[in-house]
């Protein structure tokens, strides 16, 4: 067993991604090749393990005490033990460490500095199946932790620390494994762990990921990248397919050719009015739009996010080309407005009175626009938020508390239906990412409910609204970078967005 770390160099950049970046996003990654046998190779990507070390360096001079407890995930299961759901890392793991393996432990000591990386190593029953792995030892070295130990001797470890009275710093888990463990070594009891989480570990994790890296920012773009294959592909899909479901298919395989998947559950529909739909069992109908709401996650673990709205017909009729627009106006206007200093909310805030102003030019709404907004009338057509921060999580960093990711004591969530629903307000700084997605959806059954109930019946046309009922939804998404003047959209080609670059792609042929 050989474990071999190679810098990649800019000649095995271009020629590994030369269909997915241009020479300017080269990336100074790590190919580690965990060699078994002489042709079988696995293949783990990684920073070059000075980044690990450089962030876990902030980490420890953010932190003043104790000692940081960073659980990696484990195996799931889907129906038994060994039938297990394709690995993810946990993301905080992820930064810190850079080990996509299963069953490890990092510590940070921030008193001493001293680093761990704990783990077992494989017994001949894992090798049988697995073929020769590296040892804890040389996972610790690929990350840049000098020391490493079994899981016993962590256990050992962390029972020695609450001898001493010293803090442990612990993240809120979100996997049932990981809650029962920490329980059991902290001895906390499973209703009282979360409150015990470190909120200062927390806002300090979130204050070094929340910036991006310029090595982040190329792998996101090389998310992008992918990203952009997925929703052309969709949209020269639909001459040719029966159903969505085909479409579908074809979509979520094109990341597996990268090493990567989907940065989370494909939505691809006709019924695009509702936002989180899953369903792919419709046949494709001449007049609908397909709403598809897609991203890809690089085997970094980086992420994408887009959504595209487009005709079945491969043309707009009028009315869908109207509301379309309107989109396209609140799409362009929050990537205007977005720029450090500026807050996420009003942001949010000004594409929504962008979108009243266009319903209002159709006779869906009446009235004075920033009154409506004010009173959370747009929300019938548009009840989400403009966007959500982005990285190693399509929802970067949520798990930690999205309350603490999204706001802070500047910035608090307005509590209006709608708006409620703006995962991310607080003031932009250059290094965030951001999500860019307005919409317009005509939901029936939310319709019939304010209708009945008369909600903003001042500012709305329900007569006018009610025929649109069949309409569905429009969604148009972009990732922004905030950079230090303004903001750029991601990817170095954006997925055709206004309505003759659509029209134009829908005719092209689609090809693997």
């Amino acid at each position: 067993m050989v474990v071999d770390i190679r810098r990649q160099t800019t000649d095995y950049g271009r020629q590994k991604q030369s269909s997915l970046m241009s020479n300017k996003n080269s990336r100074a990654t790590f190919f580690c090749y965990i060699r078994a046998k002489q042709n079988s190779d696995t293949i783990m990507e990684m920073f070059s393990k000075e980044t690990y070390i450089a962030r876990r360096a902030r980490l420890k001079a953010a932190m003043g005490n104790g000692i940081g407890v960073f659980y990696g995930n484990s195996e799931s299961s889907i129906n038994y033990a060994d039938n297990t759901y394709p690995f993810r890392q946990d993301s905080t793991f992820l930064y810190f460490f850079g080990i996509i393996k299963p069953n490890l432990v990092g510590v940070i000591d921030f008193e001493s500095g001293d680093e761990w990386l704990y783990g077992d190593d494989a017994d001949i029953d894992d090798v049988v199946w697995t073929g020769p792995l590296p040892t804890i030892a040389d996972f610790a070295s690929m990350c840049g932790v000098a020391k490493s130990a079994s899981m016993s001797a962590f256990h050992d470890a962390i029972a020695a620390a609450k001898k001493q009275g010293r803090k442990v710093h612990f993240l809120p888990p979100y996997k049932a494994d990981v809650t029962l463990a920490l329980a059991s070594l902290l001895g906390i009891g499973l209703a009282d762990l979360r409150q015990e989480c470190s909120l200062e570990l927390i806002k300090a994790v979130i204050d070094l990921r929340a910036v991006k890296s310029d090595e982040e920012i190329a792998e996101i773009e090389r998310a992008c990248a992918i990203g952009y294959e997925m929703h052309t592909a969709a949209m020269r899909l639909v001459k040719t397919s029966a159903t969505e479901r085909q479409i579908h298919c074809i979509v979520d395989s094109i990341p597996l050719k990268y090493g990567g998947t989907t940065s989370f559950a494909t939505i691809l529909s006709q019924n695009g009015q509702t936002l989180h739909n899953h369903s792919h069992h419709l046949p494709i109908t001449p007049g609908r739009m397909m709403l598809v709401d897609a991203g890809a996650e690089t085997p970094m673990g980086y992420a994408s996010d887009f959504t595209r709205t487009f005709p079945v017909s491969g043309k707009f009729t009028q009315r869908q080309k109207d509301v379309y627009q309107i989109v396209l106006d609140a799409n362009h206007k929050a990537l205007e407005l977005s720029r450090p200093g500026v807050t996420y909310q009003t942001v949010h805030l000004e594409c929504c009175k962008v979108l009243a102003a266009g319903l209002k030019s159709l006779g869906l709404m009446r009235g004075d626009v920033d009154e409506a907004v004010a009173a959370g009338a747009h929300a019938l057509f548009m009840p989400h938020g403009i966007g959500h921060m982005m990285g190693l999580d399509v929802h970067d960093m949520e798990n930690l508390g999205q309350i603490y990711v999204g706001y802070n004591a500047e910035t608090q969530p307005i509590e209006q239906f709608g708006t409620s629903s703006l995962r991310m307000g607080r003031k932009l700084e250059p290094g965030f990412v951001v999500t860019d997605e307005p919409g317009i959806y005509f939901i029936p059954e939310l319709v019939a409910q304010w209708r009945r109930e008369r909600t903003n019946e001042q500012f709305i046309n329900f007569d006018e609204v009610e025929r649109y009922l069949d309409f569905g939804g429009i969604r148009i998404e972009d990732d922004l970078l905030i950079t230090a003047d303004g903001a750029r959209r991601l990817g170095e080609r954006r997925i055709p967005a206004e309505i003759a670059d659509v029209e134009a792609e829908m005719e092209k042929t689609f090809s693997l």
